[in-house]
């Protein structure tokens, strides 16, 4: 372990016990009446302390579409524009291209994150063995390792955002340091990378793979650290980080270029190895996608795919890798996804785009591109037939009950009359998409968002401006109107992202591999789909392995920085969105009827410019930091 300066402040106490969430032992005594030795004394009081130090770790549920926005910013999803003046005015903004450096944004890494690293600085500093209180040695040396931890994931989030950024880590200035020690420039982004690589190399050394006691589910692990290693060095490999061209003049108030510029393969190669360590230590460890099977024994990967989001760990979900225990926010996230007959939110819609991407049931893409009027071009080998409606319902051998119709039959995946488009799809689209006419088991009926009085819609924004909702990590027992929720784990990183981050390094250093084959279709098995065409050239396959990411990791808040990080944002982030005709009345795909509800229909214009593949730094800090260095395109 880096042997850690510090330098402690004499007023620091009180600023963060005054970040710590939920301490009973805050109600019990003034803050001003404890110091250090009362705090780390105490058992209960440090590990208080250590919570507070967990406590910026993002919520992948209700945080991903509101407070990081990362649903909403990508091209997975849409809110409508009415939404703005009720807290989501930022998220907003950046769809439109309205990003500067006054711009707010909740989480405001640059400022909070800090925060939360000098707070874990203090427990490092603090935290001691004093076994009569239950502080044993090995109970210590895992609660430093732990923030070690987040330490290095605090600083992996923040260049994931912005780049590089000021980087002295184990320093904890005095209030009375003079400002040239507290005007620090920002560091190399390779130089911050290098140092979080061998952090939490060393800390996975020091952590179990997996805790005995489910009640510490959510805590750092082995595992844990190793994957957040390996995404944070595909990040560094992928073009936006590797060769980029366009911050080529970005130096720092040193003179220090903070990017090299020229491309470097062997990122692809290092990026490799840390995902197939990963992948090695979870097997080991007894982490495994999650399946579930049909009572012949053939993998179900409708109850698959549903229930991967929604079991907990000690449900049998080893594919858990990173999770968030306490995600109190479930709630509201599931009911902003669900139609509003049934008590639901229903602004969440999923975009034409996203449907358009899942593949067919045979394992081929329906769509492949768009012509100049939003038309698509479709691919004749997929059997894909977009207009008319089905005559028959459609029935596959699986469990899952999301179109089990009035006569509650597992296994109907379609019911008759439903519109061409969404018949003979992949399971992952049906656990994924509510679109109109899809079965709502809870309410007994069908979805409805005909304007003609339909339950589910309306003249309110509280509803699917493009005729869909969102139906991926939401039970299907989910019911607003009579306030049945239901628990879920918050899931950051699982066990297929690191699948699929292997394939794609490997690709990108050796090529098409059988190895890359090997994990590429190890995902579509579990997704019920045959395995990738042989003989697929490095470029071809890259695709493949995108679309893969794009489908597989749909609305789980990833695809937002996998097209930052593989510079495609111009190609997906500034487009017009479509969807089903909102203002139609009528069950008709008729292109010349007004009225007609199934037919792609312009929905807004989505912007981006190129500035935006990174934060600005906030102009509050450029203000009292003159040694900072705008991000390129925000001066």
């Amino acid at each position: 372990m880096q042997k850690y300066k510090f330098i402690i402040l004499t007023s620091i106490l009180s600023l963060l016990l005054s970040a710590i969430s939920c301490s009973d032992f805050l109600d019990k005594m003034p803050d001003d009446q404890l110091t250090m030795e009362m705090v780390f004394s105490d058992k209960i009081r440090t590990e208080d302390w250590l919570a507070s130090v967990y406590s910026s770790v993002p919520d992948p549920l209700w945080g991903y579409f509101k407070s990081q926005g990362f649903n909403i910013m990508g091209d997975d999803m849409t809110i409508p524009q009415d939404w703005q003046p009720y807290g989501w005015a930022s998220v907003y903004a950046y769809t439109m291209a309205n990003w500067s450096p006054t711009s707010g944004w909740d989480p405001n890494y640059w400022v909070e994150l800090p925060k939360r690293i000098r707070t874990g600085l203090v427990f490092l500093e603090n935290v001691r063995v004093i076994p009569d209180v239950g502080l044993t040695e090995e109970y210590v040396n895992q609660m430093k390792n732990e923030v070690r931890f987040l330490i290095a994931y605090y600083y992996s989030l923040m260049i994931e955002m912005y780049g590089p950024i000021p980087f002295t880590p184990g320093v904890i200035y005095p209030v009375d340091a003079p400002a040239s020690e507290l005007m620090t420039t920002q560091s190399p982004y390779d130089e911050i990378v290098n140092w979080i690589d061998q952090e939490l190399k060393d800390v996975s050394t020091q952590l179990p793979a997996v805790y005995p006691n489910n009640n510490d589910w959510g805590r750092v692990t082995s595992v844990m650290a190793l994957a957040i290693r390996a995404r944070t060095l595909l990040f560094a490999a992928s073009p936006l980080f590797n060769g980029n061209a366009d911050f080529k003049d970005w130096k720092n108030a040193d003179g220090e270029n903070l990017f090299k510029t020229e491309y470097d393969s062997s990122k692809w190669g290092r990026a490799a190895q840390a995902h197939k360590e990963l992948i090695d230590a979870a097997q080991s460890g007894g982490y495994k996608l999650y399946y579930e099977y049909n009572n012949d024994g053939s993998i179900d990967p409708f109850m698959s795919y549903y229930n991967m989001s929604l079991k907990r760990f000690s449900d049998g979900n080893k594919e858990i890798i990173f999770g968030r225990a306490d995600a109190g926010t479930y709630s509201t996230f599931q009911a902003h996804h669900l139609p509003k007959g049934i008590g639901g939110n229903a602004g969440m819609g999923v975009t034409q785009e996203l449907v358009d991407a899942f593949f067919m049931k045979n394992g081929e893409a329906p769509i492949m591109g768009y012509n100049a009027d939003g038309s698509p071009i479709i691919n004749s080998t997929s059997g894909y037939v977009e207009k008319g409606f089905s005559q028959t319902l459609e029935q596959r051998n699986t469990q899952w009950r999301g179109a089990e119709g009035p006569q509650k039959v597992p296994g109907r995946v379609t019911l008759d009359g439903t519109y061409n488009m969404y018949c003979n799809r992949e399971p992952r689209f049906y656990v994924s998409v509510i679109y109109n006419e899809a079965w709502l088991g809870v309410d007994n009926r069908r979805v409805n968002f005909l304007q003609n009085g339909g339950q589910d819609t309306g003249p309110t924004f509280d509803a699917p401006q493009n005729g869909y909702n969102v139906r991926k990590r939401i039970s299907l027992d989910i019911f607003p109107r009579e306030n049945k929720y239901t628990y879920q784990p918050g899931i950051l990183y699982r066990l297929a992202e690191a699948y699929l981050g292997y394939a794609e390094a490997l690709n990108e250093s050796q090529g098409a591999t059988t190895e890359v084959y090997q994990y590429v279709n190890l995902v579509r098995e579990r997704a019920g789909l045959p395995n990738l065409k042989s003989g697929l050239s490095k470029e071809e396959m890259r695709e493949a392995i995108q679309h893969e990411r794009r489908v597989e990791f749909n609305c789980e808040g990833i695809r937002f920085n996998d097209v930052r990080r593989w510079k495609l944002g111009e190609k997906y982030f500034n487009t017009k969105l479509y969807g089903m005709n909102f203002n139609g009345s009528e069950k008709s795909d008729d292109e010349n009827n007004q009225r007609a509800f199934y037919k792609r229909t312009f929905y807004k214009n989505r912007y981006f410019n190129k500035r935006m593949y990174l934060w600005p730094v906030p102009q509050t800090q450029m203000d009292i930091n003159p040694n900072l260095i705008q991000a390129p395109g925000y001066n």
